[in-house]
C-alpha cells in the first residue's frame, strides 16, 4: 500500500473511531487531561489554540480561565467529538470558543498569534510529531508555552497486542514509542526551540475485569504502518485467541491492570 493511500485509510480510521465514541467524557477522560492546566499557567485575555481539541475538555477549561478578553481556538477533524463540545459551550454559554474541523496536524496560523497551545493525548496519532512542534513553535508569541501529554511505552495496553501478534509472526510498532520516554519527549521539544522543558508523570493505571481487559476487536493506530489491516478474518480470531492468553497470565485477585503511566510535558519559546 503507497504511503498516501495508507495516510488517508489510517486518518479515516481514527476519525471513525472518535466519531463512534458518543460518550467519551468521563471521570478518566477528564482527569488525564485537566493536569495540563495546572502546568501551562494561562492568564485573563490570552489566546490559547486546543489541538486535536475532541470534546472541547481542555478548551473549555481554558476559556473559563482566560475569559471573555481571551480566547480559545479548539481544532479537531473529528465531527462527531466537535459536536459533542459544541453542545457543551451552548449549555455553558461561553462566548469566547472558536471549534475548527481540520486537521489538527496540517492546519496553519499566523506567526506568533498563540499564548499557549495544548494537546491532550492526541499528539501521538500525528504522522510527523517533530514537524507539529515546529509549527507550534512558530504559532506561539514569545514567552508562550506549549503543553501535550502522552502515555508510556508500555501503557494502554500495547504490550499484550504486540506479544499476542509476535506469535504469529507480526511486527506491530507502537504508536506511544516516539514519545513513550521522558527522554523523548524532552529531546522532541528541545529539537524544536524550546526551553524551560518540564515533565510530570502521573500514574493513571486502573484494575479491569478480566471480562473488560479481553476486549480488543483487532484495531490497531499508527499513522506509519498497520499490518493488521492485511490479517485475514481467520488469522485475526487466531490473535484474538492468543490475546486472551496473554491477558489471562496477568489476573490477579484485583482483576488484570490497565497501566496508563502518562507524561504531561511542557516547554518554553524564549
Amino acid at each position: 500500500m503507497q504511503n498516501s493511500q495508507y495516510e488517508e485509510q489510517y486518518k479515516k480510521q481514527v476519525i471513525d473511531f472518535f466519531d463512534s465514541r458518543t460518550t467519551y467524557d468521563n471521570d478518566y477522560t477528564i482527569h488525564r487531561a485537566l493536569p495540563l492546566l495546572k502546568l501551562v499557567t494561562l492568564q485573563k485575555g490570552q489566546k490559547v489554540l486546543d489541538m486535536a481539541t475532541g470534546t472541547g475538555i481542555i478548551a473549555i477549561a481554558a476559556a473559563q480561565i482566560v475569559g471573555s478578553e481571551g480566547k480559545v481556538i479548539g481544532v479537531d477533524f473529528s465531527s462527531g467529538m466537535l459536536a459533542q463540545a459544541q453542545q457543551k459551550i451552548i449549555e455553558l454559554g461561553l462566548q469566547n470558543i472558536e471549534l475548527i474541523e481540520a486537521d489538527a496536524e496540517y492546519i496553519n496560523f499566523d506567526n506568533e498569534s498563540f499564548d499557549a497551545i495544548l494537546c491532550s493525548t492526541a499528539i501521538v496519532y500525528f504522522k510527523d510529531i517533530p514537524a507539529a512542534l515546529s509549527k507550534w513553535y512558530r504559532f506561539l508569541k514569545p514567552g508562550g508555552m506549549v503543553g501535550f501529554s502522552c502515555c508510556s511505552e508500555v501503557s494502554c495496553g500495547a504490550p499484550l497486542m504486540i506479544a499476542a501478534c509476535a506469535k504469529y509472526g507480526i511486527s506491530l510498532t507502537n504508536i506511544n514509542e516516539r514519545t513513550g520516554t521522558t527522554e523523548k519527549c524532552k529531546n522532541l521539544l528541545e529539537a524544536a526551540g524550546f526551553q524551560d522543558i518540564r515533565v510530570k508523570i502521573q500514574q493513571l493505571g486502573f484494575y479491569r475485569s478480566l471480562e473488560q481487559s479481553r476486549e480488543w476487536n483487532g484495531g490497531w493506530f499508527h499513522p506509519q504502518e498497520n499490518p493488521l489491516l492485511e490479517v485475514s478474518f481467520e488469522q485475526m480470531a487466531e490473535l484474538n485467541t492468543q490475546y486472551s492468553k496473554e491477558v489471562e497470565a496477568q489476573v490477579t485477585e484485583q482483576g488484570v491492570w490497565y497501566e496508563n503511566m502518562t507524561f504531561f510535558v511542557t516547554g518554553r519559546k524564549l
